[in-house]
């Protein structure tokens, strides 16, 4: 195949949320833009495997609990019935018109599409193996590579009933019981989805309590609604010895006062994902890997390679799209001569099951850790209007306050809809705004964003739903 060069302003690898918006916002400044990725299309692993396909999928989840519900609100129904070819078509379409969508984009600001396997040559040189033998002479370049999911050893090799995050949201069957190594976000997601769809799941997690790291306020209303939707959930235990066999994949079980042996269908493997840092000739450049495979960034998304940049996954936690999309922008800009850079008070995380939990900013848990004094006020969904229209009393939001100042450090909603409504924390956060800002703030009511004014209120005296009696002095 005969070598084509190209020359670019500046080169993107990696084609998912952060690389094309890098690759766009460096097009809108006026840079030569190539975007290279091996999979052909644009989107990445967000948009192919992730968080798109995942969500479309919730979405269906929630639907079917809420068919199910239906009966105690006075509907009846029956059984909804599943369509799983259908249910595939209609998650592929969503991803071929999202992919589409991005292609447009790209061929409208002029930004070229190089499909192949990119591997640096140089600090200033690309060679690009796919549809294509290409080389790519340019001035900067922005790694956007993103990251897999981790695997775990002493699994069978090769077997059809073991799972990934990526095999599992194609849905090739759905298994009468299903086992999620890992309580995280991922496993507890797809573990919904699954249930959902009729699955017998079961969750191991190895820690004492689900969605390691995250608020015990937030998780504690999930993980009771889960306890009803999974067949059971084993915390502080282990998987052993796993063996193939012809009724499926026999595990056997170390759960804190036993050990047990139990055949399942299928085995998700949801212990968390890896930088996609390695195979791309780093070694001839001047980029720093650290041991965990992260490539090493200052906050402007600079390498200790002046030349290259790295954003998302393959630059450190947290992996989360959005945070990649921000930092796309950063690298592009201070690529381009402007003043940028990467330093957010609040990265909102999300977890989309079914009540979403959603957080932002300072933790109770982190703020206790480092000694800093806090104000916590919460207001429980119980006194939320709107969330008993909808059935959804179990809900919760959260404020970490200063308690001089009442200044918002941190936002934590566990709920319906919570995913959306961090939004307001967010923006409270960034600008430094107080709880009595949101609390004189007008929310529309009924509505569920009327928490985050009482809740707020909390901390001013009495919010107008709730009322808590003073303590007595004696």
């Amino acid at each position: 195949m005969e070598l084509t060069n190209h020359r670019a302003d500046v080169v993107v690898v990696g084609a998912g949320p952060g690389g094309y918006a890098s690759a766009f916002r460096a097009a809108d400044l006026g840079l030569r833009a190539i975007l290279v990725d091996a999979r052909g299309r644009p989107g990445g692993v967000c948009l192919h495997d992730g968080c798109i396909p995942s969500k479309t999928l919730l979405h269906v989840a929630g639907l079917l609990g809420q068919i199910r519900e239906a009966d105690r609100l006075g509907i009846e129904v029956g059984e909804p019935k599943v369509n799983l070819e259908r249910l595939r078509a209609w998650k592929t379409s969503v991803i071929d018109r999202l992919a589409a969508g991005v292609a447009d984009l790209a061929r409208r600001r002029g930004v070229r599409l190089m499909w192949g396997r990119a591997q640096f040559r140089s600090s200033g040189r690309l060679a690009v193996e796919g549809e294509e033998t290409a080389e790519i002479a340019f001035d900067h370049a922005v790694l956007a590579t993103g990251s897999r999911p981790v695997t775990l050893p002493g699994m069978p090799q090769n077997s059809s009933r073991l799972l990934d995050s990526t095999r599992a949201l194609d849905l090739e069957t759905i298994p009468e019981t299903l086992l999620v190594i890992g309580g995280g976000y991922i496993g507890l997601e797809l573990g919904t989805v699954y249930a959902a769809l009729g699955s017998r799941v079961t969750v191991v997690e190895m820690l004492d309590g689900l969605l390691p790291g995250v608020d015990r306020d937030l998780v504690r209303p999930l993980a009771k609604r889960l306890r009803n939707l999974f067949e059971a959930i084993h915390l502080r235990s282990r998987v052993g010895r796993v063996q193939e066999t012809d009724e499926g994949l026999e595990v056997e079980l170390e759960l804190p006062d036993q050990t047990v042996s139990r055949v399942f269908d299928q085995v998700l493997v949801a212990v968390g994902r890896r930088p996609n840092s390695e195979g791309l000739g780093l070694e001839n450049t001047g980029v720093t890997v650290d041991a965990q495979g992260f490539i090493r960034t200052d906050t402007q998304c600079r390498t200790d390679d002046p030349a290259i940049f790295a954003i998302g996954d393959v630059a450190g936690q947290p992996m989360l799209a959005h945070k990649a999309t921000r930092e796309a922008k950063v690298a592009a800009e201070v690529i381009a001569g402007d003043e940028s850079g990467y330093e957010p008070e609040a990265v909102p995380a999300v977890v989309f099951t079914d009540p979403e939990v959603a957080w932002c900013g300072l933790t109770e848990g982190e703020a206790r850790a480092e000694g800093q004094e806090i104000q916590v006020v919460r207001f429980p969904w119980a006194a939320s209007g709107r969330a008993l229209t909808m059935g959804r009393a179990e809900g919760l939001t959260k404020m970490i306050l200063d308690p001089d100042s009442g200044q918002v450090l941190g936002v934590g909603i566990v709920g319906a809809h919570a995913g959306e409504l961090i939004a307001e924390g967010v923006a409270a956060i960034e600008m430094a705004a107080l709880a009595e800002d949101l609390a004189l703030c007008i929310h529309a009511h009924p509505t569920l964003s009327e928490t985050l004014g009482e809740a707020a209120e909390s901390f001013m005296g009495q919010p107008t739903h709730l009322y808590r009696p003073p303590r007595r002095r004696f």
